[in-house]
């Protein structure tokens, strides 16, 4: 009897271990210590990255102000294209566990040129992440300060750009030495500093829900707020998704510890799942808790006051959970951001290793750190650029440093997107194969990546509006076009100078194109 089965042609290739080189054109091992993610350290990596409590405060307001009582619809709208690509990333790397991930995938799906924009597009949201982490960290460590102390002076410290920029850079240089030493190196500490942000999220949960009937403003549930049809307008809902999107930015990161993870070619994934559902339950029930509690009025605890939607757990802290257990989610928040500065740097690190060592960036940033495992040169550049990235836009303007931040949603839709139609092409042959093959392989990541294209092309015809963001323009044109738009520019001219420097990798001679091989068994 026949039986014809499909063989990823690297399988043999990517679970070697240490450097080894696999043959001209296929995946290959980097180096990096292995055996040192288990299921939960990769849930608490996807968890850690994604910055639940520091990403809540920062967009209940302005969700808020685009959607009203929509919130809780778009939250959860914004979590469906996050698990259909996450699909696509899990079946990715059961085939091909490579620390580049979505890189290295759309290359062997698309070939070098939209492999090497997909890494440059995930290279760009993470340094962008990275720096307003960064910020965000120092501000909270200020205002917790003041709090502490009772000092409005010691808060007010954040408002001093030079001390500001200054404690901001010593956040990054300090997530770079961490980075730089291992992910195990502060694997419990991590597994504290998620456990509290968890521990505190549900205490706010439980005290707003159980005070919510007792304070002018608040309202009772309805379940229309799930009805994502109810938004105004379609511009309102694409910008309601957008903030959504990005506040699920980050589960990903589980996978580009692949090569470090038990079981590279399926635990990863698992993880990735789990942080997914862990994230979302988190959102949703924050979501509504404060609505209820608050409501969605412009004026004193509304959550679509404009004087407080940048921060609303300072707003609401005191009044639901007092002034002393208050402090704790400053502390949560503090946290947050402090644990996803450090574990985000994983993804950038080890994708310009990855691309490195296919010869798609220069050669230096190939280099692991013999004691570590890590990716040490492309670590310390990754901090490197964060620092500069961020002091240069601070100094030039916060406005500009904030439409910086609202075009991360187009970078982030542009490498998912690819990420999910890689699944689709790469997996084309197997999908007749059985109905699951059709769905978790096809169907599913392509209706994914439509998604979040349909959510890209809109933001691009938005963001070209002056009013868009802080409402700065260029000749005309809003500077959150001209800032993500041109941050995708910059990596084209950039591809064109490796492909002068590298031309090896451009033909396709380090990196092949090519699908899962069908492997005839009798």
């Amino acid at each position: 009897m026949v039986q014809a089965a499909v063989r990823p042609q690297a399988e043999d290739t990517v679970r070697s271990s240490g450097a080894a080189q696999s043959p001209s054109g296929e995946v290959r091992s980097k180096g990096l210590s292995n055996n040192s993610v288990g299921l939960l350290g990769g849930t608490v990596i996807g968890i850690s990255t994604v910055a639940p409590v520091y990403v809540l405060t920062a967009t209940l307001g302005p969700t808020v102000t685009e959607v009203g009582l929509q919130m809780p619809a778009l939250f959860l709208a914004g979590f469906i294209p996050m698990l259909l690509v996450a699909f696509a990333y899990r079946e990715l790397n059961k085939a091909m566990p490579d620390c580049g991930t979505s890189f290295t995938w759309s290359v062997k799906a698309f070939g070098p040129k939209i492999g090497w924009l997909c890494g440059w597009g995930l290279l760009m949201a993470t340094v962008v992440v990275l720096s307003n982490l960064a910020g965000v960290a120092t501000s909270f460590c200020y205002l917790f300060l003041g709090e502490v102390t009772g000092s409005a002076g010691v808060a007010a410290l954040d408002e001093n750009k030079p001390v500001h920029i200054l404690t901001t850079l010593a956040f990054v240089a300090v997530a770079t030495w961490i980075s730089y030493r291992g992910i195990t190196a502060t694997k419990w500490l991590q597994y504290a500093l998620v456990g509290l942000q968890l521990i505190v999220l549900a205490m706010f949960i439980v005290m707003a829900l159980g005070t919510s009937g007792d304070v002018a403003g608040s309202i009772d549930f309805s379940w229309s707020w799930m009805n994502p049809f109810g938004v105004e307008s379609f511009t309102a809902f694409t910008a309601g998704l957008s903030l959504a999107i990005f506040m699920y930015w980050g589960w990903d990161t589980c996978l580009s510890v692949n090569e470090e993870s038990t079981g590279s070619s399926k635990t990863p994934g698992r993880a990735a799942m789990l942080a997914i559902v862990v994230v979302v339950a988190s959102y949703l029930l924050t979501a509504v808790a404060a609505q209820m509690y608050a409501g969605v009025g412009e004026k004193g605890t509304g959550l679509g006051n404009p004087d407080t939607a940048d921060n609303v757990f300072a707003t609401l802290a005191g009044p639901i959970m007092g002034p002393g257990l208050g402090v704790l989610l400053f502390v949560a928040v503090l946290a947050s951001a402090a644990a996803s500065l450090q574990t985000t740097f994983i993804p950038v690190a080890r994708t310009a290793l990855a691309m490195s060592t296919y010869k798609a960036l220069p050669a230096s940033f190939a280099s692991v750190h013999p004691r570590f495992k890590t990716p040490g040169r492309a670590t310390i550049a990754a901090g490197v650029v964060t620092g500069v990235f961020y002091t240069a836009m601070t100094l030039l303007s916060e406005n500009v440093l904030l439409d910086t931040i609202y075009a991360l949603g187009l970078m982030i839709c542009f490498y998912y997107a690819i990420t999910a139609f890689a699944c689709v092409w790469y997996f084309r042959r197997e999908l007749t194969n059985s109905v699951r093959d059709l769905l978790v392989k096809g169907v599913l990541p392509g209706l994914g990546g439509l998604m979040l294209t349909g959510v890209f092309l809109q933001t691009l015809k938005d963001i070209w509006d002056p009013a868009y963001g802080s409402g700065g323009s260029v000749f005309g044109v809003g500077s959150v076009f001209v800032i993500g738009v041109g941050l995708l520019l910059l990596g084209v001219a950039l591809m064109l100078v490796m492909q002068r420097r590298s031309p090896e990798f451009f033909r396709g001679e380090v990196l092949t194109q090519s699908t899962p091989a069908l492997v005839v068994e009798d």
